[in-house]
């Protein structure tokens, strides 16, 4: 079986957010165990499994996603990788549709060899901070919103790019303040350096120190920073080691997610699902 390793949200390779993808000629999906210990063997933020769909229904392919150690309800990156994948294998053309946890997903190609995500906008709550939370962080919050179910982080404003480019949090102390993670956020210093707002990204509570780039995060930043910044069509940029962008564009309970994709590992899985 092929498996592919996919650099997302970034047009260089070793860069972005690398994912797992696997293709699966089945009507349906392995036990969940099976993908697991697959997704552990990978070992990077999220492995995407895929199977197609028949003809005629809502969605062309049904998917799923798991970090090295649970399944999550809505991951983006590793789903821009699947599309990624699809496209440049010549499976699918123009529009892909995805259902998974979070519902029906699409992906756009453009002549350019980017894609558009369409994924739920996360509802903001803002919340108080939790006790402890800044001292987990290693920085006082501006404001705290909660994320919703699909998703379950807490968002966190900082004071500015600069704190959030320093962060090095207590990871075992994140773990008691939000279902998965921090997504820690601030406007960018400088708006003429081709982003709006920057974040980073720390989901211990699902085997993921620190993210590389979350496209999932963005359905939570894109509403947060539109209804500051008075724009509906925002860059994100996530200072991450390895970093990366995402073109942001708010449509009121949708939000678009644009990046490009790079494959850099193309093998073969030698056990059977």
């Amino acid at each position: 079986m092929r498996i592919r390793i996919v650099d997302a949200f970034t047009d260089r390779p070793f860069s972005g957010n690398p994912a797992g993808v696997l293709l699966l000629e089945t009507d349906s999906f392995p036990q969940a165990a099976r993908l697991q210990e697959v997704a552990a063997e990978v070992n990077l933020s999220e492995t995407a499994f895929a199977h197609p769909l028949p003809p005629g229904g809502a969605a062309d392919w049904a998917l799923r996603w798991f970090t090295p150690v649970t399944e999550v309800d809505m991951c983006g990156h590793a789903t821009l990788a699947t599309a990624h994948v699809l496209h440049s294998t010549g499976r699918a053309t123009g529009t892909v549709r995805f259902t998974a946890r979070c519902g029906l997903l699409t992906a756009t190609a453009h002549p350019d060899g980017s894609l558009t995500l369409d994924f739920p906008t996360a509802p903001l709550h803002e919340t108080p901070a939790p006790h402890g939370l800044a001292d987990a962080l290693g920085a006082d919050a501006v404001s705290v919103h909660d994320t919703g179910p699909h998703i379950g982080d807490l968002l966190v404003e900082l004071r500015d790019e600069a704190a959030v480019r320093a962060l090095a949090p207590d990871l075992a102390a994140l773990v008691t303040h939000s279902r998965r993670g921090i997504i820690a956020t601030a406007a960018a210093e400088d708006p003429a350096g081709g982003y709006d707002y920057v974040s980073r990204c720390f989901f211990p509570g699902v085997g993921i120190d620190e993210d590389p780039v979350t496209g999932s995060a963005h359905t939570a930043l894109a509403p947060f920073w539109s209804a500051r910044l008075g724009r509906d069509d925002l860059t994100g940029h996530q200072a991450s080691a390895r970093s990366g962008s995402v073109r942001t564009s708010l449509r009121g309970e949708r939000t678009l997610l644009t990046g490009s994709a790079v494959t850099v590992i193309d093998g073969e899985l030698l056990t059977s699902l």
